[in-house]
């Protein structure tokens, strides 16, 4: 899992490369671009991220038959959240205005969008496939997909961006039209996969699509729509920092896309974690083994706690040259070896929690996350630092600054993860109990 992540993470982290070779702007248009692409997409993928312990409580059950049923309702689910994403994404004016981004930034900005508006429907259909071989135990098929997609994505954005012999390059944008052809390719590919492989039979996917059953799809909302606000909340929190940024100048900016980049390859390594643990945690509950169940969240938490702390070491030691790999502007490569420094300290924080509200929804917890993540990511981190940078806090005067924003976004994450450590103390039982099946 932590390979495919890392994977998906590449692409990302392979277009700011391309566009900080291209030009301070392209990257200053990456960064406002990306921020706001991930903002629509991590929402609505952790919707249907959401569903992974309801298919592994199944499994675990030995309720082969009702999987396929379960993910047939799903593509009801699965088909909302891409209209909701195509919207969002084609007209992203109020995310512009109420930011004040710079006017002359917004035509690259809303290219870019347009593209990556296309790309988020097989990019949400592969999810789906991916959290459910996920959920059934079978994570390598969605990890060869995504590592083989990333050899196809890296060359083509370059190719798009900058041009090939006598062709002109698209800029920025064609690192947009590299997602928008490597998504398509990966959703075609496991598509052919469910209609060939095995291993699928058992679960019978391919019957007629049922109508949609009001039960099960309010079931699915109640554990999703808190799930994907949360994880609205929390990327958010850390996304729009980009758009509060954009007013201190195109180097600030890019070389905060610097760290976020970075930011975003560490989380896959306790997101990766989050997943397997919740995948055999629900296989566990479903099974009605509880001390099981307790034991593998506990594992997967004592692992996000010692990989973080190599993590962060690692990127604190080498933040200078790492930084110079991505810019080739002196200013921006400079500011951004000092962000990468605070990211360091900021995953510390980040990867507990991150590992947390996996677990926390294998319990159905989770409309106390969300409520938590809006209070204190959004309110500490995120308002708490446009305040100090903007505008002033009680004997704080404004400092405007990149490094207000990673200030107050850790302490607020630190918080987050104290919190979440207790909710999910009490929310595991002590003993297994019979099971329900």
């Amino acid at each position: 899992m932590l390979v495919g992540q890392l994977a998906v993470i590449g692409f990302g982290v392979a277009d700011t490369l391309i566009a900080g070779r291209h030009s301070p702007q392209a990257l200053a248009t990456l960064s406002l671009a990306s921020s706001i692409y991930i903002s629509v997409y991590v929402g609505l993928n952790g919707l249907i991220q959401a569903l992974l312990p309801v298919w592994a409580e199944l499994r675990g059950a030995g309720r082969e038959a009702e999987i396929g049923r379960s993910v047939r309702q799903a593509l009801y689910i699965t088909a909302a959240a891409a209209v909701i994403g195509v919207l969002a994404l084609c007209f992203p004016k109020p995310w512009l205005v109420w930011t004040e981004v710079p006017t002359a930034l917004w035509p690259d900005v809303q290219a870019y969008l347009g593209v990556l508006a296309v790309a988020l429907i097989p990019s949400l259909l592969f999810r789906m496939y991916g959290t459910l071989n996920q959920s059934l135990g079978y994570p390598r098929l969605v990890t060869w997909l995504q590592a083989g997609a990333l050899c196809v994505k890296v060359p083509l954005s370059a190719a798009l961006t900058f041009g090939v012999a006598d062709v002109p390059g698209l800029g920025v944008v064609g690192c947009a039209w590299a997602t928008l052809c490597v998504n398509s390719l990966m959703l075609g590919t496991g598509v052919w996969l469910l209609r060939t492989q095995p291993l699928y039979r058992p679960y019978r996917l391919w019957l007629a699509l049922e109508a949609p059953n009001p039960a099960v799809l309010r079931r699915f909302l109640a554990l999703g729509v808190p799930a994907g606000l949360s994880i609205v909340v929390e990327v958010t929190s850390f996304t729009l920092m980009a758009l509060f940024i954009a007013r201190l100048g195109a180097v600030p900016l890019a070389s905060h896309q610097i760290a976020a980049s970075m930011a975003g390859v560490l989380y896959m390594v306790p997101l990766a974690i989050g997943i397997a643990s919740s995948a055999r945690t629900g296989y566990w509950l479903g099974a009605g083994q509880a001390l099981r169940a307790r034991q593998a969240a506990i594992t997967g938490l004592r692992l996000a706690a010692g990989l973080s702390v190599l993590c962060a070491a690692a990127l604190w030691l080498g933040r200078e040259p790492l930084a110079r790999s991505f810019s080739k502007d002196p200013a921006v490569a400079l500011a951004g070896a000092v962000w990468l420094g605070w990211v360091a300290l900021y995953h510390l924080s980040d990867a507990l929690q991150a590992v947390c509200v996996f677990l926390l929804r294998c319990y159905r917890v989770t409309l106390l996350p969300l409520l938590l993540y809006t209070t204190l990511l959004w309110g500490l981190g995120l308002y708490g630092g446009y305040l100090l940078t903007y505008e002033g806090l009680g004997p704080w005067a404004a400092h405007p600054s990149v490094e207000t924003f990673w200030l107050t976004s850790t302490a607020a994450l630190a918080l987050v993860s104290v919190l979440f450590l207790g909710l999910l103390w009490r929310a595991m039982p002590a003993r297994s109990k019979p099971s329900a099946h």
